[in-house]
């Protein structure tokens, strides 16, 4: 069963709470079909007039922007400790040369991280997490996080709900194709960024030890 016929199944006010509860729990750093659902509900208000793509959005905006702070509050009580635990569990996916790269990209990005990791899936994992763990000043971080969820969610849901109205027969056959190209998608640009991220973590390494010669050779004393 796919999930907008299981959504079809439940009464309106559970479909809203569902859509809120599965985004704010990915946003805690729980690997869950969080835009997937956003999307299938959204296209299931588009053809049913019981549920209410406003809701929807508000929810699901509301969702993104709770778990993330909870996510960053982990991050920060939990620190490196947790970073390092996901890197034992999934050295696939956040291992040591990754976590390196991504809390430099936090560091130097700072709040836009936290706002276009929103719609990377990725990112949108650790975000929280990670903002937590690098101390992140919070509102900075509940800023970019609060724009990020909004136009995220609400963009989301708003963009598939009158496509869906307009396009409702249309979509019907384009949204497993859609939904099939953007997991595709999402798995290219996942692996793309970790090889980069990888790639410019070898090359730090590589340049330390000659940084660190030339800064040992400019501190020693001449005889």
């Amino acid at each position: 069963m796919h999930i907008d016929q299981w959504l079809e199944t439940i009464p309106p006010l559970s479909v809203y709470l569902i859509v809120g509860l599965v985004i704010m729990i990915e946003s805690l750093g729980i690997p869950l079909p969080g835009e997937i659902v956003l999307v299938s509900a959204a296209l299931l208000a588009s053809q049913h007039d019981t549920l209410s793509p406003l809701w929807i959005g508000i929810l699901a905006s509301a969702g993104a922007i709770i778990g993330d702070s909870i996510g960053y509050v982990i991050g920060k009580k939990g620190g490196r400790r947790l970073l390092e635990w996901a890197g034992r569990k999934f050295p696939k996916h956040f291992g040591p040369t990754h976590l390196a790269n991504a809390e430099r990209i936090f560091d130097k990005r700072g709040m836009w991280a936290v706002f276009f990791g929103r719609f990377i899936a990725f990112l949108r994992i650790l975000a929280g997490p990670l903002a937590g763990s690098l101390k992140m000043y919070y509102p900075k971080f509940l800023i970019a996080n609060a724009l990020g969820g909004i136009i995220w969610a609400g963009g989301t849901t708003a963009a598939v709900y009158y496509l869906g109205v307009v396009a409702e027969e249309w979509l019907g056959n384009f949204s497993k194709y859609g939904l099939v190209a953007a997991v595709v998608i999402g798995v290219v640009v996942f692996f793309v960024m970790k090889k980069r991220l990888g790639r410019a973590h070898a090359h730090d390494e590589a340049a330390a030890p000659a940084d660190s010669a030339k800064e040992k050779s400019v501190t020693e004393p001449t005889a």
